[in-house]
């Protein structure tokens, strides 16, 4: 069978479920997974023919495919941020707009090292903390983007956490200084089980926050295969998780401490009325590259 043949019938297959356009985008990342080939390969190699023993395994994998089930699920892995990371089933899958937050923190804690290199050897090490952090996406790239930050990542999911855990980065860490994150199991929700002791320059969080109602808007890609934990909250109290992230922040930020949270779009000036109150400050409402309401930034008040 020809790769171009496939990638037809791929395209064809999944266009009930995607776009066009996507649907290409799934089936070129399934080939390039089981048969090692580039999104150009049936462009320039037309006659490509693929080996019969890896026929089996592309045609079950589409099955999946069609069923709805997402192709990083199937080849176990995302990139986010330029890094490849290894997921399953127990962890969101990392949207892109998530990168923007990810970005912003890494110019934040970069900035706030580079203004305590005068103080030579004693310097305190910038300290981040990320709240809800899933597959550790965000903890990992922060800690890998700035050599030398201390960051803490927090989720109740033991199963995510052991992703978070097992993801691998050591030829990169070897090279760099860079430190790997520590992970935490603990409920963000459960006040009680905020730290009493320490504080952390940077606070981030991508925390759940579609509405229950908002589910009959959803793919079904997402809403049957992704943890419904990570994802929804009851329409009665959306901002539950908000809530929550304030307090750990008003806790462990210090004066002039930062925090940057991922938000649902349409509950954006909610969403930025509890970062308005003391002891915060400067908070506002940041839009992604859709021109979404997407994230709160804002700044624990001065002494």
């Amino acid at each position: 069978m020809l790769l171009t043949e496939f990638i037809r019938e791929g395209i064809a297959a999944l266009e009930p479920l995607y776009p066009t356009a996507e649907a290409r985008n799934i089936v070129l990342m399934l080939c390039e997974d089981v048969l090692g080939t580039k999104n150009y390969t049936h462009i320039v190699e037309p006659k490509y023919v693929i080996s019969p023993q890896r026929i089996e395994p592309l045609r079950a994998a589409l099955e999946r495919l069609k069923a709805g089930e997402p192709i990083q699920y199937i080849i176990g892995k995302v990139e986010f941020c330029g890094r490849e990371f290894h997921i399953t089933p127990d962890v969101l899958i990392p949207r892109p707009e998530t990168e923007l937050l990810a970005r912003e923190a890494v110019k934040i804690a970069s900035r706030i090292q580079r203004m305590r290199v005068p103080f030579g050897k004693k310097a305190k090490p910038v300290k981040v903390l990320d709240l809800c952090t899933g597959s550790g996406n965000i903890a990992w790239t922060v800690a890998l983007s700035v050599p030398g930050v201390q960051v803490v990542g927090v989720d109740k999911s033991t199963s995510a956490l052991e992703v978070a855990k097992a993801q691998d980065f050591s030829g990169e860490m070897k090279a760099s200084g860079a430190l790997a994150p520590s992970f935490i199991q603990a409920d963000v929700l459960d006040l009680t089980q905020i730290p009493s002791t320490g504080q952390f320059d940077l606070i981030l969080s991508n925390p759940p926050y579609i509405m229950d109602r908002e589910k009959p808007q959803m793919r079904k890609n997402v809403l049957e295969y992704e943890p419904s934990e990570a994802l929804f909250v009851p329409d009665d109290d959306p901002l539950l998780f908000y809530r929550a992230v304030a307090a750990w922040s008003e806790r462990l930020l210090p004066p002039e401490g930062k925090g940057i949270t991922e938000i649902n779009e349409v509950l954006g000036k909610e969403t930025l009325a509890i970062f308005s109150k003391e002891p915060f400050r400067n908070a506002e409402l940041v839009k992604d590259f859709y021109d979404k309401n997407r994230f709160v930034f804002y700044m624990k008040e001065a002494l």
